[in-house]
């Protein structure tokens, strides 16, 4: 009878400690920086700049702001519309590969864009190492030889077949300019589409053992699979020549290679006006940061078949769950700029 009478009398300590948690959460939450407040996230179109963005989004909604479905839209309208308000910020702005984006957007009068919330990204052509090693290939600039091309020729009109980049990522625009900048018109066709679908078909050609030429960036699962320096190599370019706002730019690497294109960083870009008025989601977005390793691991489980929202959102959680005091000291940061 004794040891009952301790149960309950634990249960219902343990029941009354966790209705003060309760009252104490509840109340806390309209102390919270953005209690009523919403937020709009967005992303790029491609499934893999899930994870980033959800990431910021629930420490957003840590910090009490009542965060929207992230909607999906390319990042030249994705600018446009967080610079006029209509939208709150996007995870995945690359600096300076959507700098013409930004600029046209109205850039900093209208757009913040402070801390780097995942360096180092690197892209660029790539082709099978079994070929380069073959033909002696090293730049993008054989693809002029006739010979050259028509080894990665996919559908028989004697042009080597580059898979590409999607309309509006911004990359499109550096592949068509270096295409007519390095007189590659004639000899090299820029497939695009559905990045997804044609680098999957490139993979199965690689498999099979054929000659593969594509462009591709980290952090993606393409460079898990198909390794750099491994199974495939980096061409260079016979020159620096970039589009629009980077055309001064020097794509030349400390180590003298020269892959076409600047090592990016990612950042978050937000509306200005809702930075401004909202210090403790200024102070996240500027701290937040998250390793490129941990991006492409993320992203090579989705690859595996883990891609629908559901496994999104428990590798998220279990990247947090791992993080637990990083976490918590970019929510604690924040918190602190809210009540200066």
């Amino acid at each position: 009878m004794k040891m009952n009478t301790t149960h309950l009398r634990r249960s219902a300590g343990a029941l009354l400690a966790a209705s003060l948690l309760t009252l104490a959460a509840s109340t806390s939450a309209a102390d919270l920086p953005g209690a009523g407040i919403k937020v709009q996230p967005l992303q790029n179109t491609i499934a893999e700049a899930t994870f980033q963005t959800l990431l910021v989004t629930k420490a957003l909604a840590k910090l009490g702001y009542d965060v929207q479905p992230t909607k999906e839209i390319a990042p030249p309208t994705a600018h446009i519309a967080i610079a006029n308000g209509d939208a709150t910020f996007m995870a995945d702005h690359w600096n300076p590969l959507h700098a013409d984006f930004y600029n046209n957007a109205g850039g900093a009068a209208k757009l913040s864009r402070t801390g780097v919330y995942s360096d180092n990204s690197a892209q660029g052509y790539l082709i099978d190492k079994a070929t380069a090693e073959k033909y002696k290939i090293t730049n993008i600039s054989q693809m002029t030889d006739p010979k050259i091309a028509k080894l990665f020729d996919t559908d028989g009109d004697g042009k080597a077949d580059l898979t590409g980049c999607d309309p509006g990522w911004g990359c499109e625009s550096v592949i068509e300019h270096q295409l007519t900048a390095f007189k590659l018109r004639d000899h090299v066709t820029h497939k695009q589409g559905s990045y997804s679908a044609l680098i999957a078909d490139t993979l199965i050609r690689y498999k099979e053992g054929k000659p593969i030429f594509y462009y591709t960036w980290t952090p993606y699962w393409v460079s898990a699979v198909m390794r750099p320096g491994i199974d495939v190599v980096w061409l260079e370019v016979p020159f620096s020549s970039l589009p629009g706002a980077q055309a001064k730019l020097d794509t030349k690497l400390p180590n003298g290679k020269n892959y076409g294109f600047v090592v990016n960083q990612q950042q978050i870009v937000a509306n200005k006006q809702f930075v401004a008025a909202n210090p403790a989601a200024a102070k996240l977005f500027e701290v937040i940061k998250l390793p490129m390793a941990d991006i492409n691991a993320q992203n090579m489980r989705m690859n595996k078949g883990e891609n629908d929202a559901a496994d999104i959102e428990r590798h998220t959680n279990a990247w947090i769950g791992a993080h637990q005091a990083l976490f918590d000291g970019w929510i604690a940061q924040a918190m602190t700029a809210a009540n200066k």
